[in-house]
């Protein structure tokens, strides 16, 4: 790989060398490495680009690294990616995409991801998503994930996008059973004429399913952000919904919140809080000699920490 494409990686996946554990790297569209091992399996679908990602039951303390990086202009991938996560398991999968864009041609990157999580298996995913380049071309990221938790388990989420991706739509669905959680952790910043769209469609079909979901964004400049989220209670379940967003300069920012109760002990939450910068906050940093721009940049790091 060369210098850029290395750059991308340990932006996205903080790679700096080939993984221990399983990954699979994908590089402009085509497979750039892979390694299975005894218990994680990666094959490629045959009817459609994308792999499968399989952990055997009882899997522990493993990991798998599965980051896309894009460096040719122009380019348009798509993928479909499945993870099967064994009954018992505990795992962390890391993903994330960064695309380099010098040329006046949008590039995208649309990541269909579906998990399939097993009885009391745990799983963390984390996913960033990066972009970078001086071309006058787009960099585009539109994921969808789509979450199926079975009995018992968990599956906790960290999404991470600060700078460079001029649009993303992010589709998120989740279905879970009996006793099963859901974390979800959203972090996004965007700025200059950036738009980004949060989606979330959750239903709560089983006895004590639960689920966590937070998001924190920054809007700047004539950035506009609209954050959606749809939690259905159709059984005896508890949710918190959670969006709170800094607005500044002339951006824009919508929270869309609906929960359905379908059950009397269904017990849903949403909190929203959109707001500019506290100016007691800047007065405090800038007294400990900060200009007003590096207090901003301290105020907006720590919230997105």
């Amino acid at each position: 790989m060369d210098a850029i494409q290395k750059n991308l990686l340990s932006q996205v996946a903080d790679l700096h060398e080939i993984p221990d554990g399983a990954y699979n790297i994908r590089s402009n569209g085509a497979a750039a490495g892979r390694k299975s091992t005894e218990n994680i399996e990666i094959v490629s679908k045959e009817d459609k680009p994308g792999i499968d990602i399989i952990i055997k039951p009882c899997t522990k303390n493993e990991s798998v690294h599965i980051p896309v990086i894009i460096s040719e202009t122009g380019l348009k991938d798509l993928v479909y990616n499945d993870f099967y996560i064994g009954d018992d398991s505990d795992v962390l999968i890391i993903a994330g995409c960064g695309i380099h864009n010098t040329g006046d041609d949008e590039s995208s990157h649309d990541g269909i991801h579906t998990f399939h999580v097993g009885k009391n298996a745990r799983l963390r995913y984390v996913e960033k998503h990066y972009g970078a380049g001086d071309g006058m071309g787009k960099n585009i990221m539109n994921p969808t994930t789509v979450i199926e938790i079975d009995e018992g388990g968990s599956m906790e989420m960290e999404t991470t996008q600060i700078k460079g991706i001029d649009s993303t739509i992010r589709d998120t669905s989740a279905k879970l059973k009996a006793g099963a959680t859901l974390v979800v952790k959203e972090k996004i910043m965007t700025h200059g004429i950036q738009k980004a769209e949060t989606n979330f469609d959750v239903d709560l079909d089983g006895e004590d399913s639960s689920a966590h979901l937070v998001s924190r964004s920054v809007a700047k400049g004539n950035s506009y952000q609209v954050f959606r989220s749809k939690v259905n209670g159709n059984t005896r379940c508890h949710s918190h919904t959670e969006c709170d967003a800094i607005i500044m300069d002339n951006a824009s920012v919508s929270a869309i919140p609906e929960v359905t109760a379908n059950h009397i002990d269904a017990q849903l939450i949403h909190e929203a809080a959109i707001g500019k910068i506290a100016g007691e906050q800047l007065m405090k940093l800038m007294t400990l000699g900060l200009s007003e721009k590096e207090a901003e940049e301290q105020i907006v790091n720590g919230f997105l920490k």
